[in-house]
C-alpha cells in the first residue's frame, strides 16, 4: 500500500465522488458514456490523480481516486 508520510503522521487519503445527471436522466449511454469516460481519464492524467475504481452508469458516475505522490 502507498502511504504518505509527514513529520509526525502516516496517511492514505482516497476520495469517492459521485456525479449525478439532472433528475437522474439516463443520458450516459453509448457515445456519451464513452466520451465522459475518456474525458475523466485525460483530466486525471493531467493533474496527476490515480483512478482506483470508476464506473459509468446510465444516470451517474462513481469514481474512487487517490492523489499520486
Amino acid at each position: 500500500m502507498d502511504y504518505r508520510y509527514g513529520s509526525h503522521t502516516v496517511f492514505k487519503i482516497q476520495y469517492h465522488f459521485v456525479f449525478v445527471t439532472k433528475y437522474r436522466y439516463k443520458v450516459l449511454k453509448g457515445d456519451v458514456g464513452l466520451k465522459v469516460r475518456e474525458l475523466i481519464r485525460k483530466t486525471c492524467e493531467v493533474i496527476e490523480i490515480e483512478i482506483l475504481k470508476a464506473g459509468v452508469s446510465l444516470g451517474h458516475i462513481n469514481i474512487l481516486i487517490s492523489q499520486c505522490i
